[in-house]
């Protein structure tokens, strides 16, 4: 493409450009420029893109798109947002690829990551090549790559989306962040169905108020747009989040729940140790589900799941068969098991409400003492600490608090914070994650359940602004050795 080809899309934007390169590639990363590419300066958090414009130049940049003027060789393209620019830009680069694949974007609190893996797995059944997106890794078919944010930026969003068309990818399962949406980076993506699964607090220290929060959340469905399309909003009536959501979007809504009227309403559950079984009417015809996932949290995300297949023309039975075949997710309530006479469950539960979930479901089925070693991450929202504490403490017999990603957060601080919901003798603290889980296990008793929560499938830990390999499922598995 032509770069003045390229800048056609910036409609109200004054251009006197006799050059006229051809453009290979767009970058953000001037790491990445090579001969041919358009460099896109973007202000981050800790660095400034405009300030590498003269390396990217170095390195073959045929252009800049910038938000002040810079003294380089090659033109120098000034816009008052570069990020807007960039998410624009990136959609005409690479042919608006999202209006080429069935999206379906996941937002909520909890359950993105099951909610998607779930719908990965029918839609593979259903013998459609799928892509996956979100907070684990970015998949293709089988295979995987690592990813920075649970929802990249725009411009290595549309890359991303662009290989998926050129591998003949069909069907796209997205979590979207609130962090996303309100950032813009969803910008230009041609989403067809937007699923909502829950709202409680978190990320109050970038929101600072939970009507922000759900604002933000708000964005994916009053993006479906303001026609009457194919379209579809898929809501958890049994939030009352989902009463305002469905004013901001135009487009069909789709319920699902447990407790209210609702299009897919699941009954007549059932849970256990071994798994979760439950009846559910779909638009008014019943079917019986028996799933290998646990709790009523997995019985909402098959809801969510199931009504995402349903409108996007999934018969039931390949739903259900998905549903019941399925083992679970990476760190999702996932047992480390090595003939020990006790239970050992990994978590990813980083929130009041989700650490409520899982051990509430917990003691459903508990015969003996319930541990739970929690921890809460650093740099981020602080209120929710107490709340986190406070769960731990009502939900099981012995609350270890511990480190989880402190960052640039002393541990014994967060703690602090921590405590500050709990008296003193309800808790034991021990800041080393490591030792506290190895104590917890060492202590174990015939019949006890331990809830290892907040990291899940992550396999660092970040102490000081550094990354080192840390993975809960690991230790544990060393510590029942050890036991041996």
């Amino acid at each position: 493409m032509k770069l003045q080809e390229l800048l056609k899309p910036l409609r109200f934007q004054k251009n006197e450009i006799a050059d006229n390169p051809n453009v290979t590639s767009l970058e953000m990363d001037s790491r990445k420029v090579k001969v041919g590419t358009v460099f896109i300066c973007i202000k981050g958090y800790t660095v400034d893109g405009h300030d590498f414009a003269e390396q990217a130049v170095k390195q073959g940049a045929v252009a800049i798109i910038a938000e002040r003027p810079l003294s380089v060789s090659v033109p120098v393209i000034i816009v008052n947002d570069t990020k807007r620019v960039m998410a624009k830009l990136a959609c005409h680069f690479y042919n608006n690829p999202t209006e080429k694949l069935h999206l379906i974007g996941v937002t909520g609190t909890n359950g993105k990551t099951t909610v998607t893996h779930l719908i990965e797995k029918i839609m593979q059944n259903a013998k459609k090549k799928t892509g996956l997106i979100g907070t684990m890794y970015t998949r293709i078919g089988e295979v995987e790559q690592e990813t920075a944010n649970t929802t990249p930026e725009s411009l290595p969003l549309q890359q991303l989306f662009n290989h998926m068309v050129e591998e003949k990818v069909e069907t796209v399962m997205m979590e979207v962040s609130s962090h996303a949406l309100h950032l813009g980076r969803v910008r230009g993506c041609e989403f067809d169905v937007a699923v909502f699964t829950n709202l409680s607090q978190d990320h109050l220290d970038y929101h600072q108020s939970m009507e922000a929060y759900l604002y933000a959340k708000g964005l994916l469905f009053a993006q479906l747009g303001n026609t009457f399309s194919n379209k579809v909003a898929v809501l958890n009536v049994d939030d009352p989040a989902s009463a305002e959501l469905s004013r901001l979007t135009t487009v069909d809504i789709v319920t699902y729940g447990v407790e209210k009227k609702a299009d897919i309403k699941a009954e007549n559950i059932e849970i256990t140790p071994a798994g979760t079984s439950f009846d559910v009417s779909v638009f008014g015809e019943r079917y019986s589900v028996s799933m290998k996932l646990i709790g009523m949290f997995s019985v909402y995300n098959a809801l969510a799941a199931t009504a995402a297949a349903l409108v996007s023309n999934i018969p039931f039975p390949v739903i259900k068969e998905s549903l019941e075949e399925i083992e679970g997710v990476a760190g999702r309530f996932e047992t480390v098991d090595e003939g020990q006479d006790f239970t050992v469950i990994v978590d990813y539960a980083h929130t009041s409400d989700s650490l409520e979930n899982v051990l509430k479901t917990v003691q459903e089925f508990a015969q003996k003492d319930i541990v739970a070693i929690v921890g809460c991450g650093g740099d981020r929202d602080k209120t929710k600490r107490p709340l986190m504490a406070q769960v731990a403490v009502k939900r099981s017999d012995r609350a270890i608090f511990t480190s989880d990603n402190p960052r640039s957060e002393d541990p014994n601080e967060i703690i602090k914070d921590m405590i500050a919901g709990v008296k003193e003798g309800e808790y034991v603290a021990i800041v080393d994650r490591a030792q506290a889980i190895k104590q917890a296990i060492k202590e174990a008793k015939k019949g006890d359940i331990i809830v290892i929560a907040g990291k899940g499938h992550e396999t660092y830990q970040d102490v000081g602004g550094k990354k080192h390999h840390f993975d809960d499922r690991e230790v544990a598995r060393e510590a029942l050795a050890k036991r041996k």
